[in-house]
Formats: structure tokens, C-alpha cells, sequence
């Protein structure tokens, strides 16, 4: 089967991007809103609404394959390719990429993915964001035309085996919003809240207003959750704890110590307690907390987010064990291949792995990334997109489960 046409379509994101630079640089709160200057190559506002490309392949049989072009919240920092803007990567999606998709075959996923992912114009790749929607396309064109899900292609094509169950999903939810706890309590998430925390001042003078809220999440699901359910409890910091405690590492992991023990009797996970200045600093950073943690005889899970966004820098942190997770945010990743890469090898090299993404994508690259969690089998998902829980609670799970029903049901046919 081949690609007869290509149609690219501008459109709107589940969520948004924000300038992390204006925002710790002091921009001042308007609701939703922050007021001042952009820091950031890209940005014409500090919070401003995210964007996306739709790829529609239509084959031969007419049939279409979607995927979708996103980028990340916090686009720009941190080693990430900039903010995604539609309008300026619109001709060369029409000059470069349609003539390279029109006329191709797709039988194959990873081949087309990978030719795809190492494309360059003007000596330079594409935007993660365009390999990301691209690459989604190409998986679905290659289940469409061979009457099977996106996991089995994956599945096949890489050697991996079909998990038998739903892979668990953090919900992640507005701090605020107790009440978008409960449900998610109610609905037995496997890893809750999220709850970003992106300014120290957030934590408290001394961290104590973040101490009270991991003890706030345990109590509250052991007040209304079910005698049986014993989720993880996720936060994630955004290096506010890095700026609250500066170069105290050992302050730090006395902190995190006393954390882990507020949310007893749940284990606690923290996603980026600090954020360096490189990579290798990132590693160096992780690799001495994690030690002092274990030192202290703390179960507390840490999980590297920022200067891990590509293939090799989740090798390198795999490598250096930096960290007990690694988020795989798929859309810095580019083409869906790597994270597929990513996945098998954390899973080969014993680290944990949150298959995660970002609340600014869409519910077809949700979607995709269900069928991916299923054919590799991360240690959990991120709910998404959007910060609203239910709805990509509801997106990934109904779609895991569809997918798990077809694909018992060829095997019992077969």
C-alpha cells in the first residue's frame, strides 16, 4: 500500500506553552496569564496557546493515517528544540516532506520512521515536533493498510512482546483541584497527581507547604480510596528544590528523606528536583542525590525530566543509573521510533521508565502512545493531553483496551 496524497492542517494543542525563564524570573500572575516580557527565543507571550500540525496520509485504497506535530509546555529550555510555530515549518512540510511521502510504500513502519527521524534541510533536522507528528502518520499507515493496531506493528517489527493488561497512567492534575484528586482516587490511578510546582515559592519559605501536601495526597486516598488500592504519589518540582536549597545537596536529601515519609504509606516519587546548567551537571546532580538518599535508607524515586529529551541522553542516564526513572517526553524525542528505542532500552538496562509526553498534545498522539506502551511495556504512562485527568485517563485506557480486545481476538481467529 502507498502514500496517494499528503494534507497538512494547523490547529490547536490540549494545552499550552509557557516561558519557564519569565516565569522564575519573577512574571507576575494575571490567571492564567503572566505579565511581562518573554526570556525565550520564540515567545511573544509568557503563556500563549499551543499549536499543532495534523498529518493526514490518504493511501491508495483511501484510507487515511493520522498523526499530529506537538511540542512541549516548556519549549526552548533546556537542551529542547524551540517553540513550535506551524506557520514557519508549513512549506517545508509542503517543498520537502510531501514529495518524500507521496508514492511510498508502507508495509514497513520502522525503516519509513527512521529515514524520516534523520531527514535534514539545510544541513539541519527537522523540529522534534514535525519528526514526532510524522512518524505517528507512518505507524498508522503501515496498522491501517495491514488491517492491525499500531501495537502489533510495533510489536513485530522490533521483536517486543504485547503487555496482557492496561499499562498503569499517572493522572496528572492542578494542584488545586481537590476534587479532580477524587476522582482520580476514584478511578484508581496507578501514579497521582503530578501537581506541578514550578516556583520555589510554591514550596514554601522552607518547603513546608509542599511537606503538607504530600501528606495531604496520603491522607486523602486513604480516606476515600478503596482498602486495596496503593497508587504511587507523583510530584513533580521543576527544579524548585534546587532553587530553594541552592548547592545543599545534603539539606536537599534530608528534605526529600522527610518527604517520602509524609506520604506514607505510599511510595513517593519526585520528577526533577533540580535542573543544572548541562547535561553532564544534570547527571553528576542526580547520581550524588541518589546516593544520599540511599544512604539515608530513603525509598524516595527520583525521575529525570530536564536535559533528558533524546534517545542518547536517556542512554546516558540509563548508563550513569543517574536515577531510578526516566521521563521518555515523547514529543522531544522526535520520531516515535526513538521512543520505542527508549523504552527497550531502559527496560534492557534496568532502569524505570515513565512513557510520558506532554498535556500540549492532542488525543491522537495520546493515542499512539498507548499503542507504544502496550508493544513496550513502561513502567507507567502520563495522562494526556491536557491537565483535566479524566479525559486522558479516559483516552489511554479505552484505547489500550480496544487494542488488547483486537488483538486477542486475531489471536484466537488466527
Amino acid at each position: 500500500m502507498k502514500i496517494a496524497d499528503v494534507v497538512f492542517v494547523a490547529g490547536l494543542s490540549g494545552y499550552f506553552n509557557k516561558d519557564l525563564q519569565a516565569v522564575k524570573a519573577g512574571a507576575k500572575p494575571n490567571g492564567t496569564f503572566l505579565e511581562g516580557k518573554p526570556l525565550t527565543s520564540g515567545y511573544t507571550q509568557i503563556v500563549q496557546a499551543g499549536a499543532i500540525i495534523s498529518v493526514l496520509l490518504v493511501l491508495e485504497d483511501g484510507s487515511v493515517a493520522v498523526g499530529e506535530c506537538a511540542d512541549v509546555i516548556f519549549s526552548g529550555l533546556a537542551g529542547r528544540d524551540p517553540l513550535f510555530i506551524p506557520r514557519e515549518h508549513l512549506p517545508t512540510l509542503e517543498s520537502v516532506v510531501r514529495p518524500w511521502l507521496t508514492g511510498r510504500d508502507v508495509g514497513r513502519f520502522r525503516a519509513n520512521a527512521e529515514e524520516v527521524d534523520r531527514m535534514e534541510v539545510a544541513g539541519k533536522r527537522l523540529h522534534t515536533a514535525l519528526r514526532y507528528g510524522l512518524t505517528q502518520a507512518l505507524l498508522n499507515a503501515t496498522a491501517v493498510a495491514g488491517r492491525e493496531t499500531g501495537a502489533e506493528v510495533i510489536a513485530r517489527e522490533y521483536g517486543s512482546q504485547l503487555q496482557r493488561q492496561p499499562v498503569g497512567i499517572l493522572a496528572s492534575c492542578h494542584r488545586g483541584d481537590a476534587l479532580q484528586l477524587d476522582r482520580v482516587i476514584m478511578k484508581r490511578a496507578a501514579v497521582l497527581p503530578h501537581a506541578s510546582f514550578t516556583l520555589a515559592k510554591d514550596l514554601g519559605r522552607e518547603g513546608e507547604v509542599l511537606m503538607e501536601y504530600a501528606g495531604a495526597i496520603s491522607r486523602r486516598i486513604r480516606e476515600v480510596g478503596a482498602p486495596d488500592y496503593k497508587p504511587r504519589i507523583h510530584l513533580d518540582l521543576y527544579g524548585t528544590l534546587g532553587d530553594l536549597f541552592g548547592d545543599d545537596l545534603e539539606g536537599l536529601a534530608d528534605y526529600l528523606v522527610r518527604l517520602g515519609e509524609a506520604a506514607q504509606p505510599f511510595d513517593l516519587l519526585i520528577e526533577s528536583p533540580v535542573i543544572a546548567r548541562s547535561r553532564a551537571e544534570q547527571i553528576e546532580t542526580f547520581q550524588r542525590l541518589k546516593d544520599l538518599l540511599r544512604s539515608r535508607g530513603s525509598r524516595v524515586g527520583l525521575i529525570a525530566d530536564e536535559w533528558c529529551n533524546t534517545l542518547e541522553d536517556t542512554r546516558a542516564f540509563t548508563q550513569a543509573k543517574a536515577c531510578d526513572f526516566v521521563q521518555i517526553k515523547t514529543p522531544d524525542l522526535g520520531g516515535i521510533n526513538n521512543s520505542i528505542d527508549a523504552v527497550l532500552f531502559c527496560k534492557a538496562n534496568g532502569m524505570g521508565c515513565c512513557l510520558g509526553g506532554t498535556a500540549n498534545e492532542t488525543d491522537i498522539s495520546a493515542r499512539v502512545t498507548a499503542q507504544i506502551g502496550l508493544a513496550t511495556g513502561p513502567d507507567f504512562l502520563l495522562s494526556k493531553p491536557g491537565i483535566g485527568a479524566d479525559e486522558g485517563l479516559m483516552i489511554l485506557t479505552n484505547e489500550m483496551l480496544r487494542t488488547l480486545a483486537l488483538a486477542g481476538r486475531r489471536a484466537a481467529t488466527a
